[in-house]
């Protein structure tokens, strides 16, 4: 029978919560997930992508070696950096749930991905069961644009498929499928004039930004795809015809061809207004992470239901509206489902996490490894 240690799988956690490791600064918990794994016998590098990011700690991919080399190599993943305000965080508990005082964010997203894959390397060591081998991808910079897993080298994680603990929601939902992402960073450029004096020799970037955006599909634009205006800005005082605008905007979509489609359009609807109006418009997309979807036929769905399961719940199969470091590895062709955590309220002072939760979360990784 199973045997989770539950104040070793508290302790754990709570020291781990306690390392500052603000997005960009994850060299603290680097250094001593680096030092941890390799007191497990694991085999650890820590790649060089931060040369990419500017953080100050690369990824770190831990391999415990296969005992049954007819099994296929499979991973987890997770992310060591937490958004701000996250430094000095004292975790308190109470009612079973662990909370921070409230002065910080508490860390479980996504330090409880992390001690449960640590409580985990302890239940094979326990109750040794045959499996190939099994890598463990900490990344970096998350919080940041999930910069960390879209500079990874893939060659790194030789396995057939695998599983990102770093969902909210109870322990058995399984994410699917989630969005790819687009982000428009768009310069609309018009001409300046005296506001009081000529304003008809002024082309206002601010009026053509306005009337673009109100052209464009915007909100739910269907059960797959979603865009949004994040702002825009024309600074000026109120005597000058404002000549240019910097806009950001986004568009995601579970599908990419309707992905490509709502950046067309939001890119024709600057295009025709500017040309319209007198004015001209740049635009730079950048793609931020690409859409994945699963079927529940699909063998790293299978497993995680099966999973689900051997700990006696029933698994929830649901689609996310936003991207995690599972899109970066499934676009990259290793197919990567997301596992709810079970943490709550993530990047607020109110972050809170049930200690069920991560007693669950190790238990069922352990059946994801015996059923590989």
């Amino acid at each position: 029978m199973l045997v989770i240690k539950r104040d070793r799988v508290i302790e754990q956690f709570l020291k781990l919560v306690e390392i500052s490791s603000e997005t960009t600064k994850e060299r603290k918990i680097a250094d001593y997930l680096i030092k941890l794994f390799k007191n497990n016998d694991l085999e650890v590098i820590e790649d060089q992508t931060n040369e990419e990011t500017g953080h100050e700690a690369g990824n770190i991919i831990a391999k415990l070696r296969g005992t049954n080399v007819k099994k296929p190599a499979i991973y987890f993943t997770a992310h060591m950096d937490t958004v701000a305000p996250g430094e000095n965080v004292k975790p308190t508990i109470y009612n079973e749930t662990i909370y921070s005082d409230g002065s910080t964010i508490l860390g479980a997203d996504d330090k409880a991905g992390i001690s449960a894959i640590i409580e985990l390397i302890h239940l094979i060591r326990e109750h040794p069961v045959d499996h190939g081998d099994i890598y463990f991808a900490i990344m970096s910079g998350e919080e940041s644009g999930l910069v960390g897993s879209k500079y990874v080298d893939i060659d790194h994680l030789p396995v057939e498929y695998g599983f990102a603990l770093d969902s909210d929601g109870d322990v058995g939902t399984i994410i699917t499928s989630a969005p790819g992402q687009v982000k428009i960073f768009a310069t609309i450029k018009g001409k300046a004039a005296h506001a009081g004096v000529n304003p008809e020799k002024g082309i206002s970037s601010i009026s053509m930004t306005a009337k673009a955006i109100t052209k464009m599909p915007l909100g739910r634009i269907d059960e797959e795809t979603t865009a949004n205006i994040g702002s825009f800005e024309g600074k000026g005082p109120t005597n000058v015809v404002c000549d240019q605008v910097l806009l950001v905007a986004e568009a995601r979509s579970l599908s990419k061809k309707k992905l490509d489609q709502q950046v067309h359009k939001m890119c024709v609807a600057l295009q025709q207004t500017t040309e319209q109006m007198g004015g001209e418009v740049e635009i730079d997309l950048k793609n931020m992470y690409p859409n994945y979807q699963f079927k529940q036929s699909d063998k790293v769905v299978q497993v995680a239901m099966n999973a689900v399961r051997a700990i006696g719940k029933q698994p929830q199969l649901k689609s996310s509206g936003g991207g995690s470091d599972a899109n970066h590895f499934s676009g990259k062709g290793i197919p990567t489902v997301n596992l709810a955590v079970g943490y709550e309220n993530i990047h607020t002072k109110n972050e809170r996490i049930h200690i069920s939760h991560l007693i669950e979360l190790p238990a069922m990784l352990y059946e994801i490894v015996k059923d590989t």
